[in-house]
């Protein structure tokens, strides 16, 4: 149970001035409470931890001929000429004329009160105006100022005010009121941190730091290494380390069980592979099979690169299992994939005589019922699946190694919960194609043991990655017939399924008919709204050779394996991450071709879209690539992280904090050796730490023993 101190935080920000119940849903939405779909009500807390992104500093009021280009400014002017819109015509916009001793300014309003404006802006007297400037046809404007103040009321305003991310449907002004009212409900709470660690880095109380966030008295105070912001973010670090480090004791506490056997399995299985293992392969299978030898449970992650082998360090650790007398089973996210692994470990595990079956929620009936029968006597080996394998009804004989393909799609509850469904003992071993920076590794996976792998096996092909403007469409897709008629197969990728008024890009189905009334017979579709078989049938004619090109949106990100596919043509590639278009890149590559990738962004590109594409031109390297993604977006957009249960930080900045974490690591290394329970006074007070930011389960393992 939250301890009664905290509930005035967490009720919810309607009760607020200001807020109400019109507004919460869209701060639920700001703050990512709920999904897209079903926004919950925001909390008072929410709006505590909501960052500024920047200040207004009222101190600064240049003049109008020193106005900038862009930005919020505060300006002192004197009002002149009102000129309303005719009666008729609402379209256009009611415009006050100002100026001061350099130049003149228009303050523009839509759909205005005329009134309201002769009295806020009366003829020939001093305003102090504040808002974002706009240029129109080189002079200068503000569109519906923020604030339009007397020199009274001015003297009132503060000299520095933080401006927040916003959403449709909230004002700047009632977010930033919000938020002050929410200040007056922070309880005085104990010391989490250590008194000599505050001392060291000057850092202010809990409190006093999100005071100084919200009501900053000087520039600084917002700058991203300010005491009181990087205090903030230490405790979200520290909350975060400590709910994985109990995690990870709780899930290591449980008994495992001795997982060994001969090695005559593996070794007919290597010996069989068309290729031979990496060093990095024969060192993550040596540390996996001496994990699953001990009799504590195995909690390891497998990173490694596209295209560097995960899936025969997979197939080899699941036969180590059926050696032991046991069985395997490997999850992955989607059902292509889960066909598609089911293909390749079969083939693999034919060597050894080991059974391979799949289950997925597509299979019904019959077949469903044959697959569950050889799973229940023990015939099926390994078994390879999306989430339904945990479904009510699957019961193993003997399972003994879970494998978790693409874990980033997996948070540390759905791992908890998948350990529940499989049983105390049961060694657990995840994989992710997604190179994650250190930091963010410590972060998501601080629960595991980690093993890389660093190299891409022998005969993997350097992929020659260009960057076009997607006004040279024409070319590419006339490109295209000297590739085909050289056996190329190709991938085009479109960020959507079909067109939206909202959003002006090329859909998957409109570039679909485009190429297919050009290549008539060659072109087909996959995208994630199709049902599965209709799915498999198409990717099975590319596989196939049947048709050269397959449009779809990014449903093939994952795993799809199409050695035969030399090209990629990413649609829009300004509006995917970089780990996202290095995930896609990684399709092509895998056979003998040459291969190619086609960046088709849209101009104007911004600075950072430029930096992505510059990035992704200049290296292959995902560990280098993921380095860069987490300094040009922040840890909280890196892996859809409200989409996949990781937990999002609000207060500290991975690119900026990396070394408080370490830190934070450490500190909980210290205070679980010599308070296992958090039974002293600080262990008190790091509980109230944990329940601040949300990880509330972790206490609950604490009481669970």
């Amino acid at each position: 149970m939250r301890p009664d101190i905290l509930n005035p935080l967490f009720a919810n920000a309607a009760k607020l001035p200001g807020i109400g119940p019109k507004l919460e849903k869209a701060l639920g939405k700001l703050f990512g409470r709920g999904d897209e779909l079903n926004p919950e009500p925001a909390k008072i807390i929410d709006l505590l931890f909501h960052v500024p992104s920047g200040m207004i500093d009222r101190r600064n009021r240049p003049t109008i001929d020193h106005l900038p280009e862009t930005g919020i400014v505060t300006v002192e002017i004197e009002v002149g000429r009102h000129r309303a819109p005719p009666a008729h015509n609402k379209r256009i916009p009611y415009r006050v004329d100002c100026f001061d001793d350099t130049g003149s300014l228009s303050l523009v309003f839509f759909h205005a009160y005329g009134d309201y404006l002769q009295k806020a802006l009366p003829t020939g007297e001093t305003r102090f105006v504040s808002g974002r400037i706009e240029w129109f046809n080189g002079a200068p404007q503000i569109v519906h100022p923020d604030h339009i103040l007397n020199e009274a009321d001015f003297a009132r305003m503060p000299p520095i005010e933080p401006v927040y991310p916003m959403t449709a449907g909230i004002s700047p002004k009632t977010l930033g009121k919000g938020i002050r009212s929410a200040l007056e409900h922070l309880p005085a709470l104990s010391e989490w941190d250590e008194p000599n660690w505050l001392e060291r880095h000057a850092w202010p109380a809990f409190s006093d730091a999100l005071t100084r966030l919200h009501l900053p008295t000087s520039v600084s105070d917002l700058a991203a290494d300010s005491p009181a912001r990087k205090r903030l973010a230490y405790d979200e670090l520290l909350a975060n380390q400590l709910a994985l480090a109990l995690v990870r004791r709780q899930m290591r506490r449980a008994s495992g069980r001795v997982l060994s056997g001969d090695g005559l399995l593996m070794e007919k299985i290597e010996t069989d592979l068309p290729f031979s293992l990496t060093a990095s392969q024969r060192v993550a299978v040596g540390e996996i099979v001496a994990d699953m030898a001990l009799p504590e449970r195995m909690l390891r992650l497998l990173q490694g690169d596209v295209g560097s082998g995960k899936t025969a360090v997979a197939v080899l650790a699941l036969a180590r299992a059926v050696e032991a007398g046991a069985q395997g089973a490997l999850m992955v996210p989607t059902d292509i994939l889960a066909r598609q692994h089911g293909e390749t470990v079969a083939q693999f595990a034919k060597a050894a005589g080991i059974t391979v079956d799949v289950l997925t929620g597509r299979d019904k009936g019959k077949t469903r019922q044959d697959v569950l029968d050889r799973l229940r006597t023990g015939q099926t080996g390994i078994l390879i699946g999306t989430h339904a394998l945990f479904q009510h009804g699957v019961e193993f004989n003997n399972l003994g190694l879970v494998i978790i393909d693409e874990q980033h799609r997996f948070g540390v509850h759905q791992r908890l919960a998948l350990q529940a469904k499989a049983g105390g003992a049961t060694d657990l071993l995840v994989m992710t194609a997604t190179p994650i920076p250190r930091t963010l590794s410590l972060t998501l996976y601080g629960d595991m043991e980690v093993s890389r792998l660093t190299e891409k096996p022998a005969g993997r092909q350097a992929i020659d990655t260009r960057v076009l403007p997607i006004a040279r469409l024409a070319q590419v897709v006339d490109g295209l017939a000297r590739a085909m008629q050289g056996g190329a197969r190709i991938y085009w990728v479109c960020p959507l399924v079909e067109d939206s008024d909202l959003i002006d890009l090329t859909s998957a189905e409109d570039r679909f008919a485009g190429l297919n009334t050009r290549y008539r017979g060659q072109v087909g579709l996959i995208h994630g709204r199709m049902k599965g078989p209709a799915k498999d049938a198409v990717m099975q004619q590319f596989k196939d050779g049947e048709i050269s090109i397959l449009v779809s949106t990014t449903v093939i990100e994952v795993g799809v394996d199409v050695p035969e596919a030399s090209i990629i043509v990413i649609e829009h590639a300004e509006r995917f991450g970089l780990a996202q278009l290095h995930q896609l890149r990684g399709r092509v590559g895998r056979g003998a071709a040459k291969s190619s990738c086609l960046l088709l962004y849209q101009e104007p590109l911004g600075e950072t879209a430029k930096a992505r594409l510059s990035t992704m031109r200049e290296t292959e390297d995902g560990f280098v690539i993921a380095e860069e993604d987490l300094r040009l977006r922040g840890s909280g957009e890196l892996l859809g992280t409200r989409q996949s249960g990781v937990p999002a930080f609000k207060l500290a900045d991975l690119a900026e904090d990396g070394e408080l974490l370490a830190a934070a690591r450490d500190d909980v290394e210290l205070v679980l050796r010599s308070d296992p329970q958090l039974q002293n006074t600080r262990g008190d007070s790091l509980k109230l730490l944990l329940y601040l930011f949300e990880r509330d389960e972790a206490v609950r393992l604490l009481s669970a023993g």
